[in-house]
């Protein structure tokens, strides 16, 4: 099994937490919705238990965290309603990182208890949330004892950089913190072969906790192979390249690191999905979202234009997502100085192209 290297978000309700910097995960849940509805209905025309076990990998804390659970209940009941059946007991499992900030989901327990009363009435079918910390390239619940799993934005985290570019390998990935369209062969192959290895290990995982015909909904960052690699970390990357050629920042900390994350082709998850023989493919769908997707509208209603304020909210969530891992190689006295510099970076790339992240989402059915 492979040695897990913690990755969490920033903590907390203060301005760089991802609690309020999470409207573009928010955006990503919206967008996946139909798809959990096709696969609880799925799921519902096989058999539902009485007792309806989910779990969502990869909760992280703010008010996404309840929001899959909200949306699974509410499709079920729906469902259960159009074929006049009781809908089932709810056991839901929110599951990340032991560092993860579940007192923040706790806190705001009660009110989701209220709003689900408000909105399905007092004789609504039990439910029950729990919190399952723990890495889900390990194993989180029993043989045999979950019907579905959901993870959003969440499995394009590696359980570890590719060991493939440990300096004493000889392959650094110099100047870089991730791949891009300058990167040798090997340090894409490194990476590939990284994510196929915990890709691989996550669906025998699910595999023996889900029951049979189970199903799971995914949805992560991918790549379009068609397309130029721009992403947030490659910017990084140059970011940090800029503060090393000014001796802000040490070029030997800069060899070490490898953001431990990989955007895969929509080919290269199904042949793995295919190759560990578990599950049926039920649906494989990409599409594409701007970086600056779930940015609120202005007052009048309009898109905001202003190219400052969609790279403050870009460097915002990013931030939110990548500061303890940064922080952990770089320290603190860098982060503010980086994310200045990245946002201006973004700013300008914003003036001169489309900047769009593809995202995959899948259902799948244990066999």
């Amino acid at each position: 099994m492979a040695t897990v290297q913690f990755i969490f978000a920033n903590g907390g309700s203060g301005e760089a937490s991802y609690a309020n910097n999470s409207s573009f995960q928010s955006q990503m849940i919206s967008k996946v919705k139909p798809i959990l509805e096709e696969s609880m209905m799925t799921l519902y025309c096989n058999s539902v238990p009485c007792c309806f076990k989910v779990a969502d990998l990869g909760c992280s804390s703010g008010p996404n965290a309840l929001q899959v659970a909200y949306d699974i209940i509410d499709v079920v009941d729906n469902i259960s309603s159009s074929f006049n059946r009781e809908p089932p007991t709810f056991q839901i499992y929110l599951n990340d990182q032991f560092q993860n900030d579940f007192n923040n989901i706790f806190e705001s327990l009660p009110y989701f208890y209220e709003r689900l009363r408000q909105e399905k009435g007092e004789k609504f079918s039990p439910f029950f949330i729990n919190a399952t910390p723990g890495s889900f390239y390990g194993r989180l619940f029993p043989s045999n004892s979950m019907h579905f799993f959901h993870s959003s934005t969440s499995l394009h985290w590696l359980s570890q950089a590719p060991k493939g570019l440990a300096k004493e390998t000889g392959l650094v990935n110099k100047g870089n913190i991730y791949f891009t369209n300058t990167s040798p062969s090997e340090v894409y192959q490194a990476y590939l072969d990284q994510f196929s290895q915990d890709f691989n290990l996550f669906l025998k995982l699910r595999a023996e906790e889900l029951v049979r015909g189970g199903g799971m909904v995914l949805t992560f960052v991918g790549r379009d192979e068609t397309c130029d690699i721009i992403t947030p970390w490659g910017l990084i990357g140059l970011v940090l390249n800029d503060m090393v050629s000014e001796s802000l920042v040490e070029e030997a900390k800069l060899e070490y690191v490898n953001m431990p994350r990989y955007g895969p082709t929509a080919k290269e998850v199904k042949q793995l999905i295919d190759a560990e023989g578990s599950f049926t493919l039920e649906k494989l769908e990409t599409f594409k979202s701007r970086w600056d997707e779930g940015l609120k509208e202005n007052g009048n209603g309009d898109f905001v234009l202003d190219t400052n304020v969609r790279a403050n909210f870009i460097a915002k969530y990013v931030r939110a997502t990548t500061e303890p891992f940064l922080t952990a190689r770089f320290g603190e006295g860098i982060i503010d100085e980086l994310f200045i510099r990245f946002r201006k970076k973004v700013a300008e790339l914003l003036e001169e192209v489309t900047l769009e992240h593809a995202y995959l989402v899948m259902f799948m059915t244990k066999k």
